[in-house]
This record gives structure tokens, sequence and C-alpha cells, in this order.
């Protein structure tokens, strides 16, 4: 009887119940990430990947196509997830920036963050050909999710891109989001990133806040605002770039 109260309020206040869950969950992966990894897999990283087993694990529980959403209890969870916040986060994200911090970065601090967009695209979307996509929004949205998971799903959605392909975008760029967690460091002494400019530069190249953060943690700590600020910018000039002029090109020619 309890249960079933309980069950019934939760479902009753399903955004509120989606905060709570996602909170656990986030609160459950910086603790393997401090416990396990020692830091060295960023937790931002290791509950996107538990976040996307979970949504798998969900889908093939109900026979749904909402991943966790399909469960009463976790019905919020498509709302949290959805366009709404996801835009809000973005634009919160980049009011957070501070422009004059970049502007210090000088002319190549502004170049690495157009360049870093532009050459993730292109790698990503030259994998989406490999692997058998010949549409231009699939082909796009992929190579968008090359430069970070969070400009994939964005330009999926402009573009009407299928859920699939939009999901697929989400895991390219976790993929890179972990390899530069891992690589930061070790390639930090070859390449002279031991200084505030080479992070801002670094981070506009690699673009992946979290994970520029989780890496520049692991080499110096103090490194991390500044990658960080730029890897910030990268999203945005992602999301302004790959839905317009970037799927433009792609689609003349392809």
């Amino acid at each position: 009887m309890i249960l079933e109260s309980l069950a019934a309020v939760l479902e009753k206040n399903a955004l509120i119940t989606a905060f709570a869950f996602v909170g656990i969950l986030v609160w459950i992966s910086y603790e393997i990430s401090a416990r396990l990894t020692r830091g060295h897999i960023h937790g931002s990283a290791i509950a996107i990947t538990l976040g996307l087993v979970l949504a798998y694990l969900g889908g093939r529980a109900t026979g749904g196509n909402s991943g966790l959403a399909d469960f009463g209890l976790l019905t919020g969870v498509g709302i949290m997830g959805g366009a709404m916040f996801r835009d809000f986060a973005i634009v919160a994200t980049a009011f957070g920036a501070d422009i004059s911090a970049l502007k210090r970065a000088g002319v190549v601090g502004a170049f690495s963050v157009v360049i870093g967009v532009v050459l993730s695209f292109v790698v990503g979307a030259l994998v989406a050909v490999l692997f058998g996509y010949t549409d231009a929004v699939s082909i796009s949205t992929i190579g968008a999710g090359a430069a970070t998971y969070i400009v994939g799903p964005v330009t999926g959605t402009a573009l009407g891109a299928d859920s699939g392909v939009i999901a697929l975008s989400v895991a390219a760029g976790l993929t890179k989001s972990v390899l530069v967690m891992i690589g930061t460091p070790l390639v930090a002494p070859r390449i002279g990133l031991n200084n505030p400019h080479a992070a801002l530069i670094y981070g506009g190249l690699m673009g992946t806040t979290s994970g520029v953060a989780g890496g520049l943690a692991a080499t110096d700590p103090k490194l991390v605002p500044y990658g960080a600020m730029t890897a910030t910018f990268y999203t945005g000039v992602g999301c302004l770039l790959a839905p317009s002029v970037l799927f433009l090109l792609v689609n003349a020619v392809v």
C-alpha cells in the first residue's frame, strides 16, 4: 500500500522524479570516477555512458521507443531530456562564458575554435560516409556529433534526422570525450600543454567540455578553467555552423 502510494506520487510529479533520478545517477557516476578511475575518466562521461545503457535496457524491457521514459515512474525523463531543456542548457552555458577572456587568447585562440569545429565535423562526416550513409542530413548529424554530443542532437533535430542517427551522433561525441579525457595527460608533455594560453587553444581545438575539463584536471587542475572556457565557445559555434553552413556544404557535395 505504501509503495503504491509512493509510486503514485512519483508519477504525478514526473519531472521532479526525473531530476532526482538523474541526480542520483550523476552522484554514482562521480563516485565511480573518483574511486575506480582516480579521476582520469570524468564523472560526466560515465554518467552519459550509464544513461545510454539504461536507455537501451529500458527500451528492450518495455518494447517502446523512448527508453526509460516508457516506464511509468520515469516519464519525466522524456521531458527533461527533450529539446527544451537541452536548448536551455546551451543558452545558459553561453551566458556564463566570458568573451573578454577569450579575446585575451588572441586571434589564434579564436581561430582554434573554428578550426576545431570544422576539423571534427569533417572527420565525423567521413566516418559516416565510410559506414554507408549517403544523405546529407545523416552525414551532417554524425559529423556534428563528432564535434560534441550536444552539437550532434541539436543539428539532427534542426535537420529532421532519424532518431537512430541522432543516437549515433551522441555516441560519437561521447567516444571523443572519453578519448580526450584519457589522452590529454599522455600527450600534454609532448605538445607543451603546461600554461593557460596553450590550454585555451587546446580547449578550442578539442571542444568537448567534459573531455577537456577531465583531461586537464588530470594534467594540471589550474589549467581547467582556461580549456573549459574555449571548449564552451566551441559548443556554441558548432551549434551555429553545423546545421547551417557545414550542412549546406555537405549537401552541395553529396
